[in-house]
């Protein structure tokens, strides 16, 4: 198997993968430690859908797993015979598309009382795949940001171990379409009405990132934007 993505959540899946007696045959990130645990081959790809050829000729059971992966699958990788991409969600589908990072803000905004981890087969639509298994969890009334984005990332390595045995043996099948329920999608553009939510009841709780700060930059841009400063030498106002 194949693994996609960056961070602690990738790591602690190839790990346990491993530990497992599962094949690890390829470890596509950015740090090569990812591949460590696992004794794997690593691939830095800024473009994972470029190498496509090389993932199939790597892949011995034809299983991609993605993990906190900001690539979007994309032709030819989607197409490429044998190979079964999965992607494990931190959030809810169809509900909480999108980047993590916002779609949990957007949840404590909207006022949604419970959240979670979505396994889904990746389509050539972002976040919109058949759903496999999901594991929710309550959001309580003084939930806060961070809050919520741990008990997500845990969801998602508890889903990840969970679904690995059944995804291995082929009796993973999908539980229902991700079209089935209402859908949002909470991309970089979200960020852009973020100012209309000021006086919200919940913005205190649903901006208060806490460790999560040094881990979403988009975040941190929207609600801390850096103020304009002016430029003696021409009078002209640059960030």
């Amino acid at each position: 198997m194949i693994f996609v993505g960056e961070g602690a959540l990738l790591r602690r899946a190839v790990t346990h993968a491993a530990t497992r007696g599962h094949p690890v045959d390829l470890v596509c990130s950015a740090d090569p430690l990812d591949a460590a645990a696992a004794d794997a081959p690593h691939l830095a790809a800024a473009d994972v859908n470029a190498h496509a050829d090389a993932l199939a000729r790597a892949c011995t059971d034809g299983i991609v797993w993605s993990l906190n992966n900001r690539q979007i699958f994309r032709e030819p990788l989607l197409r490429t015979d044998g190979l079964h991409i999965l992607n494990i969600h931190n959030g809810l589908l169809p509900r909480h598309r999108g980047l993590p990072s916002v779609a949990v803000l957007f949840a404590l905004l909207n006022g949604d009382t419970e959240y979670g981890a979505t396994v889904h087969e990746v389509d050539a639509g972002i976040d919109t795949g058949p759903v496999l298994a999901e594991h929710r969890f309550p959001i309580g009334p003084e939930d806060r940001y961070h809050q919520v984005m741990l008990r997500g990332i845990r969801a998602c390595h508890a889903l990840f171990e969970e679904t690995l045995p059944a995804v291995v043996a082929g009796t993973a099948h999908p539980v229902r379409a991700a079209s089935v329920e209402p859908s949002a999608y909470y991309g970089l553009r979200a960020l852009d009405r973020l100012g209309t939510y000021r006086d919200h009841p919940a913005y205190a709780r649903a901006t208060d990132l806490g460790p999560f700060t040094a881990h979403a930059p988009e975040l941190t841009r929207a609600l801390f934007p850096r103020p304009a400063r002016a430029d003696p030498r021409i009078g002209a106002r640059f960030t």
